[in-house]
């Protein structure tokens, strides 16, 4: 009861955060709210206005008031940021502050937990350790020296605190969507308790750091290969739960257009390598950077893409992978009822909804893409339209799809603030139809087969038994209807072992 009493006023707070500080006007006017919808939102909110906080008057509102709200709200924003298409070109620019350019914590209690995570003195790890480089919502990064080396490095440090500060927003989360739920059960469908949980999941990994850098140690090893592309690696006997040294990466951040150009690095190129690695690592390796937004990437003067923050990684199963690389062909071949097929046959949409009707509404959404000009596509319509047609055809959020879901938004928002002109369809094609050339067809099938055998060759040495078993239960004095052969199971067992023995076999020679 006192947790939903807190959560009730932590909800109530923020509302009046987003009228004290001026961010709720200046996100209805971002989303052309109707003028009632303003007026009510003026009238609810103005009496709650002296509970908000009060933030940072130095910066812009709705940065201000994300800022003052706490880690997940920032986080939230940091989306945001990557979408000018949906926010408009002035929130999303005023929203990258809060990718890397938060106020830092001051550089001495770094110091001591470097010094208490890492259990040495400061002087005999490093010869020099700067002041905060970068500051975001969980973690600031300070460059260092090593000591023993001499070699220039990444110290990422956690915010004292932010563990209990995230778990405080997490919990009024939940609070919001079991309320969503409890009063609107259309909404149900969403999902929103797991969505949240989805969210919690993520955080939590971010929050320690040795798992970050496992996942920056695998990133690395899957993309060894790739062309303009590199990752910092960590360093595993300088990292803990809250301190993590990985190599030092120099460039001038992704966000910074006018720095590109002045490197003399083409930006349509870019924005086009980052949609295509993207889409490379999700559907070749099955994981994938999951917070690409420009904060989290860093330009060379060569033109290399450098990625660091592995906290949020995404990954997919294989199945998985194939129904998407499907639904992205369809998309891409305009084969709406195949796309729509692929919905049924995941499970996507109930089986009781008509597969030419939603066919039809995927051709909707798909079509206006098609021969445009990006610049002239409006995403929040877009989103705004597919979101109705989840709706009306009964669909319910895949909680394993969120994170692919979320940063393709995010990446291709990356891309077209690199190339306002490029086309996400037109791009991913080559790597999509790659993908499918490999994994969707008769080359495909005979890799399952192979799988499949070499899976059924590990039961060879059961054999003996399960056939002794078998003869064994035959011999029982049990006995059956006279309508029915002794031989028939039997029978069935020794065929069903000569068919392990001869997937045994071509395992073998596969």
């Amino acid at each position: 009861m006192l947790r939903s009493v807190f959560n009730l006023w932590r909800l109530i707070r923020t509302g009046a955060t987003f009228e004290r500080t001026g961010a709720m006007a200046e996100v209805l006017e971002a989303m052309n709210a109707p003028p009632r919808l303003r007026v009510a939102a003026r009238v609810l909110g103005w009496p709650l206005k002296p509970l908000g906080l009060r933030g940072d008057p130095a910066l812009p509102p709705l940065t201000r008031a994300l800022t003052a709200l706490g880690p997940a709200y920032i986080k939230f924003g940091q989306t945001l940021a990557t979408r000018p298409d949906v926010v408009g070109q002035d929130l999303a620019d005023q929203l990258r502050y809060l990718q890397d350019q938060l106020p830092p914590f001051p550089r001495d209690k770094a110091l001591e937990m470097i010094a208490e995570e890492l259990e040495r003195p400061i002087e005999a790890l490093f010869s020099e350790v700067s002041e905060p480089v970068a500051a975001a919502s969980i973690a600031q990064v300070h460059s260092a020296i090593l000591a023993e080396t001499g070699a220039r490095v990444a110290i990422k440090v956690l915010r004292p605190g932010v563990e209990r500060a995230f778990q405080t927003d997490i919990d009024a989360f939940y609070f919001v969507a079991n309320v969503i739920e409890f009063i609107l059960p259309k909404t149900r469908r969403l999902r929103p308790h797991d969505v949240i949980t989805h969210f919690e999941s993520m955080v939590l990994a971010e929050l320690d750091l040795r798992l970050e850098a496992a996942s920056a140690s695998e990133f690395a090893s899957n993309i060894e290969q790739d062309a303009g592309f590199s990752v910092p690696r960590p360093n595993w006997n300088l990292s803990s739960r809250r301190v993590m040294v990985l190599d030092w990466a120099e460039g001038v951040p992704m966000g910074d257009n006018a720095a590109i150009d002045a490197l003399g690095v083409s930006r349509a190129e870019l924005g086009t390598r980052v949609l295509t690695l993207f889409l490379q690592h999700a559907l070749r390796d099955g994981l994938f950077h999951g917070d690409m937004h420009q904060g989290n990437m860093k330009v060379t003067p060569t033109g290399e893409i450098i990625a660091f923050d592995f906290g949020i990684m995404g990954r997919i199963d294989s199945f998985t992978r194939r129904a998407y690389a499907e639904i992205l062909f369809g998309f891409i071949q305009k084969d709406y009822r195949r796309v729509a097929e692929v919905h049924f046959e995941m499970g996507y949409v109930p089986a009781d909804r008509d597969i030419d009707e939603f066919a039809r509404a995927l051709s909707a959404v798909g079509e206006p893409i098609f021969g445009m000009d990006a610049r002239h596509i409006s995403m929040a319509r877009l989103l705004a339209y597919l979101f109705e047609v989840t709706e009306r055809f009964g669909m319910e959020t895949r909680t394993e799809l969120i994170l692919l879901q979320r940063t393709m938004v995010v990446v291709e928002g990356v891309a077209r603030s690199l190339n306002p002109e490029i086309n996400m369809w037109r791009t991913a094609r080559p790597v999509v139809e790659s993908y499918v050339r490999e994994n969707i067809g008769p080359k495909a099938l005979a890799r399952d087969l192979t799988q499949t055998l070499r899976i059924l060759s590990r039961f060879g040495p059961h054999l003996p038994r399960l056939a002794e078993n078998a003869l064994i239960a035959q011999s029982q004095p049990a006995t059956p209807p006279a309508s029915t052969s002794r031989i028939g199971p039997v029978a069935g067992a020794l065929i069903g072992g000569a068919l392990v023995a001869f997937g045994v076999g071509l395992g073998a020679m596969l």
